[in-house]
């Protein structure tokens, strides 16, 4: 599936006009899950809005504890009902744990697909096994796969798996949750270049292959200041200096 650079994650996110606000600036793929408790809020904040329904892929994640066949049916519907749609066009297993077993819940994901409730099926923090795992037993192909990746957690190997299978990965916190203005790389790097390390994080991320983005905000300032990034072009020289940050910091493990 195809998706815009930068889009909107809402973890955390309480105020449909957010949400209304990022649709006016620019954005196009907004970012939910079950266990954020705001898909009301994100649906809200579609209502909102002048932009239609058809320009913007909505996702949502069902959360570790409802990945069995009943539940994943009945808390999709909820998921459609508080985002007020018919469709969710991405529906993504959000952690392969607790009430996850590939033979039995991702057949439920293609039913769902089959009928019309979504449009894809998304993985989220799958190791490469568990990836495998899934296309052997998935019909429908992987829409997307969403993973942390920022300069202090990076696993080019997941990123390789999908520029070989043609499946977008989605970068949570490619900001690293705020840490991006304390790591002097990339400080000196935006210095440079006139902007701030969060831009230049961003920037980075989206240097990859295949590599889309959904960094939080919830100013209009900071929303346009994302959208923003995805046009700063890094030299060679500057991605290899961010490649060769050795520090490896997982900020949300399973």
């Amino acid at each position: 599936m195809n998706l815009p650079p930068v889009g909107l994650g809402t973890m955390g996110i309480e105020e449909p006009d957010v949400i209304a606000t990022a649709l006016e600036c620019g954005y196009r793929h907004l970012d939910t899950a079950q266990i954020y408790d705001n898909e009301v809020v994100v649906g809200a904040g579609l209502e909102r809005s002048d932009v239609p329904r058809e320009a913007i892929t909505v996702a949502t994640k069902v959360w570790a504890d409802k990945l069995e066949p009943e539940s994943v049916q009945q808390s999709v519907q909820e998921s459609a009902r508080k985002l007020g749609l018919e469709t969710i066009d991405l529906l993504y297993v959000h952690r392969p744990i607790e009430t996850y077993e590939s033979e039995v819940t991702l057949p439920v994901f293609d039913s769902l697909r089959d009928a019309g409730n979504i449009d894809h099926v998304g993985l989220s923090n799958f190791t490469l096994d568990e990836l495998e795992t899934a296309r052997r037993i998935l019909e429908s192909p992987i829409g997307a796969h969403q993973i942390e990746y920022h300069p202090l957690f990076a696993t080019p190997e997941l990123l390789e798996h999908a520029r070989r299978h043609e499946y977008p990965v989605v970068a949570y916190s490619p900001l690293a949750s705020g840490r991006a203005r304390e790591i002097e790389v990339l400080v000196e790097i935006a210095n440079r270049h006139g902007t701030t390390p969060e831009a230049v994080s961003l920037a980075w991320v989206l240097q990859h292959d295949t590599v889309v983005a959904i960094p939080k905000a919830s100013t209009r300032s900071h929303l346009e200041a994302n959208l923003q990034a995805a046009s700063l072009e890094l030299t060679p020289g500057e991605v290899a200096r961010i490649d060769g940050i050795e520090c490896e910091e997982e900020l949300f493990p399973a």
